[in-house]
């Protein structure tokens, strides 16, 4: 009787976990808190590396010409995929939809650069790659290794144009300023915690049922 009991208490924990989305629990194992706030600037890159995919264009080289062709090709590549990646809520369904449309964005890059009198070639890859710290409005990214989405044009040797394609920041009006800045903190903090959540829970359950049935 009292296992039968064991047994249904673990599984009310797991179903409010499912139902609520908290994470938080007591020191009983209750579900104790369901809110979240984070205030940070600049992230912990454990808690970003593997919750985020970067976008990169990468000029073919620095000079004047070569960085406004990036913009460019930078601009049209966003157009393409914002219908696309806007409302996805998983890193898994932005990586599957950026790989279903790879050859179409190198299309469009190819397109861009022929319109302006250019023959370079494009590479596109999505890939982990070590990037410094970059800031994007009031998001900061510490130096890492990360998912990215890059688009290379030529010899990719001029400086790059950055900004999170998952959650999909690069699609916020800059415009708007501190709105939208606090915006895109908000849509990063989201993914944040429920990665964070997903591994907290986890390891719950484990030590819930370690301990009601040793």
């Amino acid at each position: 009787m009292k296992k039968n009991i064991k047994i249904v208490f673990v599984l009310l924990v797991m179903l409010s976990f499912i139902f609520t989305g908290c994470t938080s629990f007591n020191k009983l194992g209750v579900l104790a808190s369901c809110s979240y706030v984070n205030e940070e600037k600049v992230y912990n890159y454990d808690d970003v590396k593997d919750t985020v995919i970067r976008f990169h264009v990468l000029a073919n080289s620095d000079s004047e010409e070569d960085q406004n062709l990036k913009l460019k090709v930078r601009d049209e590549i966003l157009n393409y995929l914002q219908p696309c990646l806007k409302d996805l809520e998983s890193i898994e369904e932005s990586r599957k939809k950026i790989l279903e449309k790879k050859d179409e964005i190198k299309k469009i890059a190819l397109k861009v650069i022929k319109e302006n009198g250019y023959n370079y070639d494009v590479k596109a890859e999505l890939a982990r790659e070590n990037f410094p710290e970059k800031s994007y409005g009031n998001i900061t990214l510490p130096q890492g290794n990360y998912e990215a989405f890059r688009v290379i044009i030529g010899n990719g040797e001029g400086h790059n144009w950055w900004c999170v394609m998952f959650p999909s920041l690069c699609f916020i009006d800059v415009t708007k300023g501190k709105v939208e800045e606090e915006e895109s903190r908000e849509k990063l903090d989201k993914v944040v915690e429920e990665n964070k959540n997903h591994v907290k829970v986890k390891f719950k359950i484990v030590e819930i049922f370690n301990k009601f049935f040793k």
